[in-house]
């Protein structure tokens, strides 16, 4: 085995790590795929003979690799963060993948990854970092390019926010009872079935994209998704459970057998307190539904 042999054997080990880390950081499937490959560039053209923790310096290059990405879309976008959703993580409702599992880590839900998708990025990076993953702050600040107090007050700010992010309730078999009461009022078009079953500050997000502006929509409060809810009659019908991001969801499929949606649901004191539907074709056409296919 040569060197670069070596080097590819080592990074290879470390690989499922740093695709979570990015992935915790960007949200995105595709930018955290390529901000590991970048990773990979940047090792196998450096000497790293004195580097005495390998993953440890990859975290640091995949971190920085974030942060542009994360900079260049807070210019570029052109979406509202009040209705786009993060890449849902979708498994067969046996249960997530070891790979899958890496990626998610502990309660890394849809909701909470909206909540994470409205930090500054630096203050993104730093809770990450510091919060998930144990960096300590003099190792960030150099990356955040702040002082380590700066850096430990950006992590503060952002732990803060994500505090507000609902946490799903821990048993499983509770949350599809809720999930599964829901469909089955909306399908039945039961107004006060509904409401039972959702909390009085439930979030309804949908992202249809450019492609599907109908489907772009932010509800607060159990009245107006109840009223929404009433759309979701289709969704029942046609609909395959699965787990999204490690929570009940589903997916709506259309007619010709391509998937319309996918939505995830979080249960919190067995009640329904976000709703998240990604109805984008163009991104939907990205995710990896072979396993859950109806």
């Amino acid at each position: 085995m040569n060197d670069q042999d070596f080097l590819a054997e080592r990074f290879e080990a470390n690989r499922a790590h740093l695709r979570g880390v990015a992935f915790r950081m960007l949200g995105s499937l595709t930018e955290a795929d390529d901000a590991v490959q970048d990773a990979w560039i940047r090792l196998s053209r450096t000497d790293t003979s004195d580097v005495d923790n390998l993953r440890a310096w990859l975290t640091t290059v995949v971190a920085r690799v974030s942060l542009n990405m994360l900079r260049s879309r807070a210019t570029r976008r052109e979406t509202s963060l009040e209705t786009h959703l993060p890449d849902p993580i979708v498994s067969p409702e046996a249960g997530v993948s070891p790979e899958q599992e890496a990626l998610l880590g502990d309660s890394i839900g849809l909701a909470m990854l909206v909540v994470l998708d409205a930090l500054t990025p630096a203050e993104r990076v730093a809770f990450v970092l510091h919060d998930v993953f144990a960096v300590p702050f003099d190792e960030i600040a150099p990356i955040v390019g702040r002082t380590p107090t700066a850096a430990r007050q950006l992590a503060s700010r952002a732990r803060r926010r994500v505090q507000g992010a609902p946490v799903p309730d821990v048993d499983l078999a509770g949350q599809w009872a809720v999930v599964d009461a829901f469909l089955a009022a909306a399908r039945a078009g039961d107004f006060e079935r509904l409401l039972a079953v959702l909390d009085p500050e439930v979030v309804l997000r949908s992202d249809g994209g450019t492609a599907r502006p109908e489907l772009v929509s932010l509800l607060h409060g159990a009245q107006a998704v109840a009223e929404g809810a009433m759309t979701f009659r289709r969704f029942g019908e046609t609909a395959t459970r699965i787990l999204v991001n490690g929570t009940p969801g589903g997916i709506a499929w259309a007619p010709d057998g391509s998937p319309f949606a996918v939505l995830a649901m979080t249960v919190r004191g067995g009640r329904i307190v976000a709703i998240d539907v990604l109805a984008d074709p163009d991104r939907l056409a990205q995710l990896d539904l072979t396993v859950v296919a109806g």
